[in-house]
């Protein structure tokens, strides 16, 4: 009998969504790393596999904010980054996570700043 974890259901659930999910230069894929410190995301074009925008909550500039804070800051930092590589419309990836509190936050912060998801 094999035991599966929490993270293996995740892992589970991240490869469903992603089955479904494919982002392009035109529309690339937003996708979102949680951690119990942190948020972490890429902006990805999969069809060139790179990565056009990312933000991580170990940055200077979240680092000293709050966790709401911090998830709310990274979006609306993320948000830029895409505007500067010329993206308006993006595809959202929540990794196997729940969309419920900070990945529902960061989702928002970035619909606010302009970025179609």
């Amino acid at each position: 009998m094999s035991v599966i974890t929490k993270e293996n259901r995740r892992l589970k659930r991240r490869r469903r969504v992603r089955a479904k999910i494919s982002g392009t230069a035109a529309r690339p894929r937003i996708s979102v790393f949680r951690s119990n410190r942190g948020l972490s995301a890429q902006l990805i074009d999969d069809v060139s596999a790179c990565t056009l925008a990312a933000v991580n909550w170990y940055e200077p500039e979240l680092r000293s904010l709050g966790k709401a804070e911090r998830t709310k800051r990274a979006g609306e930092l993320l948000a830029e980054r895409a505007k500067a590589a010329g993206v308006s419309e993006a595809v959202f990836d929540r990794g196997g996570y729940r969309y419920h509190g900070h990945v529902r936050a960061f989702a928002e912060a970035i619909r606010e700043a302009d970025i179609t998801v």
